[in-house]
């Protein structure tokens, strides 16, 4: 049997071809993408998902705005369901663009030792990406020797690195390139990546997109999420596009800013994408199809 997985860049139809490969392999669609787990937050996050359509969706809206989710957590939450899936003589159809999820779940989670400490992470966040690399240099020096130029780029992965060197942890053992899962579930993989054409594209189809959520409801439903009493530190919250839009709602954006600065952080965003899933995800073969927007 087959598991197809449709990754790559956000704004490139995954969504859509995942539905059409579905309705053409009796296929189940699970969820990849740390944004579309949570609760309530759908048209912010792009969930795309039709209303009216019956085939079976996985792992969306699996937690609250205020719980964490792990590439651990995800992983055992997964593989069980992947099993079912199969046994019921369906097609898994993985789609989403979260890599680590994906690469943790194909090659396995790599061992690190320090658990997330949230209460650090509300303390770094919004500091400039040069301030995160001062502190991690004086925490581990060599922590942030070892990032390529990508990840030193990445606030993200910055503090993460700043959290582990904090505890006192060690880097995490490199995953070694071997499909662990297509071993334990006796089946073969078929990649489908999703990348823009060029920035400039991606940019455009960004922009578009960013407007369309906004026409959409996309405030009203941060204004709905506030109001429940999530906060903006809540890790679901510190996704892309809320940060911005509650920026506006607290009076340090206009609107136009808090929409040119979602846009330019899914820009962004998407090129680390880019970069990560050329870098750990086969690309176009005769057995992966590649679409590309």
């Amino acid at each position: 049997m087959n598991l197809y997985i449709l990754f790559g860049q956000t704004a490139t139809g995954k969504t859509a071809s995942a539905l059409t490969l579905a309705g053409s392999q009796k296929g189940e669609i699970v969820n990849f993408d740390s944004r579309h787990i949570y609760k309530q937050m759908s048209l912010v996050t792009g969930k795309d998902i039709p209303p009216s359509n019956t085939i079976p969706h996985w792992h969306y809206d699996l937690v609250d705005p205020n719980q964490p989710f792990s590439s651990a957590e995800y992983c055992a939450v997964t593989l069980p369901l992947l099993k079912r899936i199969l046994a019921r003589g369906k097609t898994p159809i993985l789609v989403g663009g979260t890599g680590y999820y994906l690469r943790h779940l194909l090659f396995g989670v790599p061992k690190v030792g320090v658990k997330e400490d949230w209460e650090l992470r509300k303390k770094l966040e919004g500091a400039s990406v040069a301030d995160l690399q001062l502190r991690l240099k004086k925490d581990n020096g060599s922590f942030l020797d070892s990032m390529n130029e990508s990840d030193r780029n990445n606030p993200r992965r910055l503090i993460r690195r700043i959290e582990i060197a904090t505890h006192g942890g060690t880097l995490p053992i490199p995953i070694s390139p071997h499909e662990i899962l297509s071993e334990q579930l006796g089946i073969k993989i078929i990649y489908q990546p999703f990348f823009h054409t060029t920035q400039e594209a991606a940019r455009e189809k960004i922009a578009q997109r960013v407007e369309a959520r906004f026409k959409q409801g996309a405030l009203d439903e941060v204004k709905t999420l506030l109001a429940a009493g999530y906060v903006k530190t809540d890790p679901g919250l510190n996704a892309i596009g809320y940060k911005q839009l509650i920026g506006y709602l607290e009076k340090e954006l206009t609107l136009s800013e808090a929409k040119k600065q979602w846009t330019t952080a899914e820009v962004q965003y998407a090129k680390r994408q880019k970069t990560y899933f050329k870098k750990y995800f086969p690309q176009p073969t005769h057995d992966s199809v590649s679409t590309i927007r």
